[in-house]
């Protein structure tokens, strides 16, 4: 058959059934523990302002209106949250642009959870249990990114320059175009040399946490404001695959605008369309919404992991190649 009239499905019929397994699992995970599993829009008339995630934008027939397919559930989810719901998770289809790989699809199926009054280090503790109990592995080893940098780059990543980021990149033999060479965000190196050098090492890791990042990547979790201050945020490797990434919530609506404004900002020096902010969050805590945790896990890669399989697509009935 013509490949590109291939209409049938590139997960194998057993892995369809057991996606379907590991959604009852899931399920039955957060009911054992009375987590409301909760449903909301996929479309939304606010965009995702982080500069490094891009929104599907959807209008209706008449173009009156412009939406976006949400890229994660994550703002409807604290309105709830704002109302009092208690704890709740989701499992939805989310959307990213220019997302497309052996790890990646356009269109993906998160898992998402919020935990009011939970500190971030306890909602690791609950990720851990779901993943240890899905995956049937030991509890992940925690390790701060400060330790982690300093074990693998020998630097301090809250107070390297971007100078010494740069230099610690073409020390490992990163290759780098003359405009990359002259970037001056810290966050752009700090990304560049967690993803090539220090990602890398945790493939020999069965499940990694890693948590306090500096302050300039909180996106919207809380800042602990020692020194050097850091971001309440953890993220989770299994085999050195990312598979979540937790806050402890900021909470305050004020906050909540200046750091969307920033974000907007960043998109416009990089040329980037700026995206319109959520209003209906920031009404909401202004209303108040409690202290909280929350992660967002991604369910195809954690089935990719159960399964142990190396593409995406095997996991899901049909992706982008074949929508």
């Amino acid at each position: 058959m013509n490949p590109s009239t291939d209409w049938r499905s590139d997960a194998s019929l057993e892995h369809l059934q057991q996606r379907a397994n590991l959604l009852t699992q899931v399920r039955a995970f957060f009911a054992s523990r009375g987590v409301l599993e909760v449903d909301t829009p996929l479309l939304s008339a606010s965009g995702n302002t982080d500069p490094n995630i891009e929104s599907f934008v959807a209008s209706c027939v008449q173009g009156q209106h412009q939406f976006y397919l949400h890229t994660s559930p994550e703002f409807p989810m604290k309105r709830l949250l704002a109302q009092g719901i208690g704890a709740i998770f989701q499992i939805c289809k989310v959307f990213r642009c220019d997302e497309l790989g052996r790890w990646h699809n356009p269109e993906f199926t998160m898992l998402e959870w919020y935990r009011p009054a939970w500190t971030y280090q306890q909602l690791m503790d609950e990720v851990d249990a779901l993943v240890s109990q899905v995956l049937n592995i030991d509890a992940a080893k925690r390790i701060s990114v400060q330790e982690l940098f300093e074990h693998y780059l020998f630097l301090n990543i809250h107070q390297a320059s971007v100078n010494d980021l740069r230099q610690c990149a073409l020390k490992h033999g990163i290759g780098l175009s003359s405009s990359y060479v002259e970037n001056d965000e810290i966050d752009v190196w700090r990304d560049l040399l967690f993803t090539h050098v220090v990602q890398p090492k945790l493939k020999d890791e069965a499940a990694v946490f890693i948590f306090d990042f500096p302050e300039s990547q909180a996106a919207l979790a809380k800042i602990n404001k020692g020194f050097p201050a850091t971001a309440m945020r953890f993220e989770l490797f299994v085999k050195g695959i990312e598979l979540a990434n937790g806050y402890q919530e900021l909470t305050d609506a004020e906050h909540l605008k200046l750091r969307m404004q920033a974000e907007n900002e960043t998109r416009l020096q990089r040329g980037q369309l700026p995206v319109i902010m959520d209003k209906h969050l920031i009404a909401a805590q202004h209303h108040g919404l409690p202290e909280c945790s929350g992660v967002a896990l991604g369910f195809d890669r954690l089935l990719m992991l159960q399964l142990g399989i190396e593409n995406i697509r095997e996991t899901m009935s049909f992706s982008i190649n074949k929508a």
